[in-house]
């Protein structure tokens, strides 16, 4: 018998809206912020993965294209990218490419800086996007800061999708950053609770 479908289980319509939106206008990568708060919050509060198991949109779209749209190979990820080491530093590398982009975002705010209307795919990748800013009323580090999350949201749907097509659809749950984020904070504050 069939599963009544949950109103979380159309996330993925909102991880897709998000990056159709980024294409037109590259202010909406501000709302990518919510994908980076919203597990870190259930996480602390709660002590558990549930946004990665229930909520995450982004997996979902991989579940659906690549398993009911049959574009996966479904076949195991390979053990070392199951790995602590591969997990966390690509965490780390993750952060540093943030960090950098945090920074050239400050650059524009305090004017050394121009604007750069590029997005930068898998950190090398300079694709022109003059087309998606339209001016702002704000600083253009605003924009600027737009520029780059929507890099890492970007490249972080491209890495998914080719670990989808070559592994099993949700491959790239397995070393996603917030994944990994959140499973340490729910190591954390267990251990903590479990202390007392």
């Amino acid at each position: 018998m069939k599963q009544k479908k949950k109103w979380y289980d159309y996330l993925w319509i909102v991880s897709l809206t998000y990056l159709i939106l980024g294409f037109f206008n590259i202010l909406f990568a501000w709302l990518g912020l919510l994908c980076f708060f919203i597990p870190l919050m259930i996480s602390i509060a709660g002590g558990t993965k549930a946004y990665c198991n229930r909520y995450c949109g982004r997996g979902q779209l991989f579940a659906l294209i690549g398993g009911r749209f049959g574009l996966s190979r479904k076949k195991d990820i390979p053990k070392w990218m199951k790995s602590g080491w591969f997990r966390y530093g690509f965490l780390i590398f993750f952060f540093v490419m943030f960090f950098q982009m945090l920074w050239n975002t400050y650059l524009v705010f305090a004017g050394t800086k121009s604007l750069g209307t590029a997005v930068t795919l898998l950190w090398t990748f300079r694709l022109p996007w003059h087309w998606a800013y339209h001016g702002t009323i704000f600083s253009e580090g605003t924009a600027q800061f737009a520029f780059g999350f929507y890099s890492v949201m970007l490249t972080s749907t491209v890495l998914g999708f080719v670990t989808m097509i070559l592994f099993k659809p949700r491959s790239w749950c397995v070393y996603c950053p917030m994944g990994t984020m959140t499973q340490l904070i729910c190591r954390a504050r267990n251990a903590g609770s479990s202390s007392k």
